[in-house]
């Protein structure tokens, strides 16, 4: 079941050919833009995190000569406003529910009909959400770091991987109240993010993401950097990804595989990276199980990120530009 991987250059950088900030509700202003042809294959790309925002290298993922890529910005992060980060940020109008409609109400503003979905890491999980609500609007999907938003797969991170990384880990977990620390730490972790003193926020924000760092790092020649990010990313990255994980992603336990024949009529790629030890490769396989019209790739130079993991990400989005 495993399929030949489909190599491919990252395409050079580009500049959006259109860009803006679309109101939506809750008093939540989303950053959007459009790269490429305006009547290339549409396309829309979901970052990871929660809350780590679209970098520029991401429009490099799509053919400029084939595909009218939409990327944007999620609710409360990068260049949408306001963000997470803020001490008065109301964090109850972000939900995976919300983050649905969001893209609903971008593919309508844009006056798409139906486009390829990509996403990595928390981004599959959403696109996975997404296209089960709404199957007709989706024409293909290319998904790497293959997540489905389960207790389990967040247990393992902020838990079991102990294990794995004892040192780091007992730091992690020490950063938080004793009494909290045998519970659900992503939890504990949102309490302190909120908490009203500044010092305290940033050096939670500091501790989550060195323990993110600590856990994504196994593969060969990658080092995950967000220890080096600026205080403000830090904040606004720790805040959403502890809010969403300490309410399940806002999904009822085991959704995404439960509800995986909504897809049946949609091909896909999962890539998946064999050191991904934050990810382990188990829910790509089950997910790829439920989908007879997937292609799951394992890659062996890879984990969470790093490797050939991009490259075969641009592979998998050149093999839908001309499904329209």
């Amino acid at each position: 079941m495993l399929e030949t991987a489909l190599m491919a250059e990252r395409y050079p950088a580009v500049e959006p050919y259109e860009s803006g900030m679309l109101d939506v509700p809750g008093g939540h202003r989303l950053y959007w833009e459009t790269c490429g042809v305006p009547d290339g294959t549409p396309a829309v790309y979901l970052h990871g995190g929660p809350g780590s925002g679209c970098t520029h290298g991401a429009r490099r993922n799509f053919d400029p000569r084939s595909y009218r890529a939409v990327l944007f910005d999620q609710r409360g992060c990068g260049r949408s406003r306001p963000l997470a980060s803020d001490t008065d940020a109301d964090l109850s109008t972000n939900t995976t529910a919300h983050l649905i409609d969001d893209i609903e109400r971008l593919r309508e503003y844009l006056e798409i009909d139906c486009w390829v979905v990509v996403g990595g890491s928390w981004g599959v999980t959403l696109a996975l959400a997404y296209a089960q609500r709404h199957p007709e609007r989706v024409i293909a999907m290319a998904l790497c770091a293959v997540t489905a938003g389960t207790r389990r797969e967040t247990d393992w991170i902020t838990r079991d991987m102990g294990r794995v990384f004892p040192r780091e880990w007992e730091q992690f977990a020490n950063a938080v109240p004793v009494a909290e620390r045998a519970g659900d730490l992503s939890a504990a972790y949102a309490r302190l993010l909120a908490d009203p003193d500044p010092q305290l926020r940033a050096q939670a924000a500091r501790q989550w993401c060195a323990w993110e760092d600590a856990h994504m790092s196994l593969a060969p020649g990658w080092a995950p950097n967000l220890s080096y990010r600026d205080p403000k990313f830090q904040l606004t990255f720790a805040r959403l990804v502890t809010h969403y994980w300490s309410q399940g992603c806002f999904l009822t336990e085991g959704e995404i595989l439960a509800n995986m024949h909504r897809l049946a009529d949609i091909p896909a790629v999962l890539i998946h990276g064999r050191y991904d030890v934050s990810g382990p490769l188990d829910t790509a396989w089950h997910l790829h199980r439920a989908w007879p019209n997937s292609k799951l790739v394992v890659l062996a130079d890879a984990g969470h990120g790093g490797g050939s993991i991009t490259s075969e990400l641009v592979g998998a989005v050149d093999s839908f530009r001309t499904l329209l």
